[in-house]
């Protein structure tokens, strides 16, 4: 199978579009209920299926999808970060949700990071949001770390009109001079 983008590598960490062998570890994070608590809820190995490969398909149709994240020096999976803007969504963006056993490491700002300027400089977003549930303190400190400022609440798409997320972002510009400033 060709590969549907590109990879992407940080000090610690390799981003690349998702393959079948990351399955399992996917499936466990969205069957792990607190892991998966703000992004989607738990969902069955099927439905965690439908959606890696609806991530597959985002990349496959549009050229960005979220990466899978994963440890350089391992190989093991961490989770996923990057890119998405599904029919509907509020903006285009960076969003990340990795295994439970791996937060508090940093890997997650450091693959949004990486996320956010492969979005800025090769897909010319202007802009880039992430959708953040009020009660998640964890990522809105992780968008604040990133630059990103509280916009308001909003509501999601169908199916989900009825949850309100808080809209974090920053525009290219932003992101630039913050990544400038490090």
């Amino acid at each position: 199978m060709s590969e549907l983008g590109p990879t992407l590598t940080t000090d610690r960490l390799i981003l690349r579009p998702p393959r079948q062998e990351d399955f399992e570890p996917w499936a466990a994070l969205m069957a792990d209920e607190e892991a998966a608590r703000f992004i989607g809820g738990v969902q069955p190995a099927p439905v965690a299926w439908r959606f890696m490969a609806a991530m597959a398909g985002s990349w496959a149709l549009h050229g960005f999808g979220m990466f899978s994240v994963l440890d350089r020096a391992t190989g093991r999976w961490l989770g996923r970060v990057g890119p998405w803007r599904p029919m509907g969504w509020p903006g285009t963006e960076v969003g990340w949700g990795l295994a439970r056993e791996h937060w508090g490491e940093g890997y997650a700002g450091e693959a949004a990071a990486a996320a956010m300027d492969w979005a800025f400089d090769h897909l010319g977003w202007a802009e880039v949001i992430h959708c953040i549930d009020p009660d998640n303190h964890a990522s809105a400190a992780l968008a604040r770390r990133l630059g990103s400022r509280n916009r308001g609440l909003s509501a999601m798409p169908p199916p989900f009109e009825d949850h309100c997320v808080d809209i974090w972002g920053q525009s290219a510009a932003e992101w630039r001079t913050r990544r400038t400033a490090l």
